[in-house]
């Protein structure tokens, strides 16, 4: 089902805008200052050259076909999680099914103990970058120790023209439980309403995109209070049903990969983008084709063995309608 507030129609002036976790995005090189040993050669995985490629091609294939129902054109606009640092996303762009888009993009190192990152990727034609910095969420465990997780993506540019603030996120996992875990979301929330409340004391009723793998479904107790800032609105919460949703967990649908946007993004006016559409981009070639997972994404590895799919998470996606 996709969630509307106008037809469906393919035309210039309807834009995509995505997220994808890209699922362990490494090269096959080894960097002494992560914990990426897995993703080389050598390592528990045996991450190949070979396999390295394969992902690329399939990675770029699906990034090209986000959101083609509507347009023509792949996603002006696309944030992305778990890429190890700017050389993959370089050789993603430049793989086959993108090589001829005109591609650019924002990243920075953080200081995920894995090495892994997000980023924005953006058509040069169609997005201006104004400014970019990766925002440091100061997370501790309960003995003190921090933790090293992912920064926040802020670009701020301009979307033909049109002034627009993005964060591309990839909040602290489960792995530890999820009520054990839970605050550091919450703290990841507050930190992008504070950082909001700053951009609001200088522009007057800005335009915010807000994306990434939150680690937390739309209904939880972070994104909520996300969403108490009263700027925000939320188009991916009516998508989730016990039959859909972006990463699957134990045979439960999840959506933890959301994409939201501000309230004056829902208005029409000249020369504005308004919202259109919201969707999972769940295509039948993205998932497991056979056996008991059948249905749920097609990943690149269960445990140690490779089987050669996209990611474990599906991309999701909203696409604006430019009122030129």
């Amino acid at each position: 089902m996709i969630f509307s507030f106008f037809k469906k129609k393919k035309g210039k002036n309807i834009f995509t805008i995505g997220f994808y976790n890209l699922e362990n995005l490494f090269d096959t090189n080894d960097d002494p200052n992560t914990l990426d040993d897995d993703f080389t050669p050598t390592g528990f995985k045996k991450w190949s050259m070979k396999r390295y490629k394969r992902k690329l091609y399939k990675l770029a294939k699906t990034i090209s076909e986000i959101g083609d129902t509507s347009t023509k054109n792949p996603p002006v606009l696309l944030g992305i999680a778990e890429v190890e640092n700017e050389k993959v996303i370089e050789d993603l762009i430049g793989a086959e099914p993108l090589r001829d888009i005109d591609y650019g993009y924002v990243h920075y190192d953080s200081p995920d103990e894995r090495g892994i990152d997000t980023a924005l990727i953006y058509q040069k034609s169609n997005f201006e970058v104004l400014y970019s910095e990766p925002i440091t969420l100061m997370i501790f465990e309960k003995d003190g120790r921090r933790d090293t997780t992912r920064d926040i993506l802020y670009v701020k540019g301009k979307l033909n023209k049109e002034e627009v603030h993005i964060f591309v996120n990839h909040w602290p996992s489960r792995r530890d439980g999820q009520d054990e875990t839970s605050s550091k979301r919450v703290k990841a929330a507050e930190t992008i309403k504070e950082y909001m409340a700053k951009i609001e004391a200088k522009v007057e009723s800005p335009n915010y995109i807000v994306m990434g793998d939150f680690n937390d479904g739309p209904d939880s107790e972070s994104i909520q209070s996300l969403m108490e800032c009263d700027h925000l609105y939320n188009p991916m919460e009516k998508l989730l049903s016990p039959e859909r949703g972006s990463a699957n967990y134990k045979q439960t649908w999840m959506l933890f990969d959301q994409i939201m946007v501000s309230h004056n993004l829902l208005n029409y006016e000249k020369g504005t983008h308004s919202f259109a559409h919201a969707n999972i981009f769940d295509e039948a070639f993205l998932t497991e084709f056979k056996g008991k997972f059948k249905g749920t994404p097609y990943r690149t590895y269960a445990g140690r063995k490779y089987i050669g799919g996209y990611s474990d998470h599906f991309p999701v996606y909203i696409q604006l309608k430019y009122n030129g």
